[in-house]
């Protein structure tokens, strides 16, 4: 089960800090996107510090098993705001569908480290 938990917990992080330091960086997509969504462009580079800080929580985690769970955690949470994003602007479920595994991923990593 622990490898799993490492696997899983790999995943997060690799794609949080790809979309974190995307939305940081402020790439033309994360940019476009919060467009769409009706929100500040300023949020989008706190949501981006945000995941970029939940992943270097999960990369942290390796060693130390309560960055991990915080880690998860926030991402967890941050995914589920993502989600109710999505529904606000009635995006289709092609567009909603990655964020919602991510945020399902996240509580499983959670879990994983509860038990």
């Amino acid at each position: 089960m622990e490898v799993l938990t490492y696997v899983l917990q790999g995943i997060l992080a690799l794609m949080f800090l790809m979309a974190g330091f995307g939305k940081v960086t402020g790439s033309k997509m994360h940019v476009e996107a919060f467009t769409h969504w009706r929100l500040p462009q300023w949020f989008r580079v706190v949501t981006g510090l945000v995941e970029l800080t939940g992943a270097v929580l999960l990369i942290v985690g390796y060693w130390a098993s309560t960055s991990a769970l915080a880690g998860s955690l926030l991402l967890g949470i941050t995914g589920i705001g993502g989600l109710l994003t999505h529904i606000r602007v009635k995006d289709s479920f092609k567009d909603t569908v990655m964020i919602l595994f991510l945020a399902i991923l996240s509580f499983v990593v959670f879990f994983l480290y509860l038990l």
